[in-house]
C-alpha cells in the first residue's frame, strides 16, 4: 500500500514539475505582455509584473496594424477552415468509396504529396500564384490553402471505418451517392470533422511560409506576417519585448479557445481510432 502509494506520487510530481516546464513560458509572455519596457529588459524571465500596466496592449490595437492583421486572419482562417472540411470530406468519401480509374494511384499521389516538407513547395507556389496574377491579393492568401492533404486522408481513413451496408440501405430507397454522403455518411462523421475543423483552424492561424510568398503589402498581412515585421525591429529601437510578447499572447487566444471548445471530441475520435486499430 505504501509502495503504492509512494509511486503515485512520485508521477504526480513528476507531472507537475513537467506541466510547470511547459506553462512557465506561457506565464512569462503574458507577465512581460503587462511589464514596462525597462522593467521587461531588466527582468524578462521574473513572472512579476512591477509595475503592472496596460500601456502595450493599448499600443498594440493603436500604434501597429494589429487590428488589420487580425481582420485578414478571421478572413483567411474562416474562409480556409470551410474550405478544407468540405472539399477533405468530399475527397475523402471519393477516394473510399467511388471506384474510378487511376484511384489507387491517386491516392499514392497523396501519401506522396503530405511526405514532401512545405518549404520545398514555396518558390513554385511563387511562380504560379504570380502567372496567375494571384500575388498580392486576397484570392493569393486563401486559395492555395483551400484543400489540404492531411485533411483529405483523415476523412478518408474514418470513412473506410463506416460499414457499406450503411449506405447500401439508403441506395435501396433511391438516394444517390452525393445524397447517401450528406444525409447518411456525413453524419456519422462529426468526430472526424471536429478533428479535422482543429487541425485546419490552428494551421490557416498560424500559417507563416505561404504569406511571405503570396503577398507583400502590409495592408494583406496575417498575425504570423505581422508579429514576423514586429520581431524584425519595424518599431524601431529598443527590445519592445511588452509589444512583442503582448501581441503574440493576444494571437494565441482563439487557438487556445477554439482547442478547448472542441478538445474533448478531439481526444474521443483518436481514442476511438486507436480502439478500431
Amino acid at each position: 500500500m505504501i509502495r503504492t502509494l509512494t509511486s503515485r506520487f512520485l508521477g504526480y510530481a513528476i507531472l507537475i514539475f513537467f506541466a510547470l516546464v511547459f506553462l512557465y513560458p506561457f506565464v512569462i509572455q503574458i507577465a512581460n505582455g503587462l511589464k514596462t519596457e525597462a522593467n521587461a529588459a531588466a527582468n524578462p524571465l521574473s513572472p512579476f509584473p512591477d509595475p503592472l500596466t496596460w500601456v502595450s496592449l493599448e499600443r498594440i490595437f493603436s500604434g501597429t496594424g494589429f487590428p488589420t492583421w487580425l481582420g485578414n486572419s478571421v478572413l483567411v482562417t474562416v474562409v480556409v477552415t470551410i474550405g478544407r472540411v468540405a472539399f477533405g470530406s468530399m475527397a475523402g468519401y471519393a477516394l473510399s468509396r467511388l471506384q474510378f480509374r487511376g484511384r489507387k494511384a491517386l491516392f499514392a499521389g497523396l501519401l506522396a504529396l503530405m511526405a514532401v516538407p512545405p518549404v520545398v513547395l514555396l518558390i513554385p507556389k511563387f511562380l504560379v500564384l504570380n502567372q496567375l496574377g494571384m500575388y498580392n491579393s486576397y484570392s493569393g492568401l486563401i486559395v492555395p490553402l483551400l484543400a489540404d492533404a492531411t485533411g483529405i486522408f483523415v476523412m478518408k481513413q474514418f470513412f473506410d471505418s463506416v460499414p457499406v451496408s450503411v449506405e447500401e440501405a439508403a441506395r435501396i430507397d433511391g438516394a444517390g451517392v452525393f445524397r447517401t454522403f450528406w444525409s447518411v455518411v456525413l453524419p456519422m462523421a462529426k468526430p472526424a470533422l471536429i478533428t479535422l475543423t482543429i487541425l485546419s483552424f490552428t494551421g490557416s492561424w498560424n500559417e507563416f511560409p505561404h504569406t511571405l510568398v503570396s503577398v507583400q503589402d502590409p495592408g494583406l498581412f496575417t498575425l504570423p506576417r505581422g508579429l514576423a515585421d514586429l520581431v524584425s525591429g519595424s518599431l524601431g529601437a529598443g527590445t519592445q519585448y511588452p509589444l512583442k510578447l503582448g501581441a503574440a499572447l493576444l494571437a494565441t487566444i482563439p487557438v487556445a479557445i477554439i482547442f478547448v471548445i472542441f478538445q474533448r471530441y478531439f481526444v474521443r475520435d483518436t481514442t476511438a481510432g486507436a480502439d478500431k486499430g
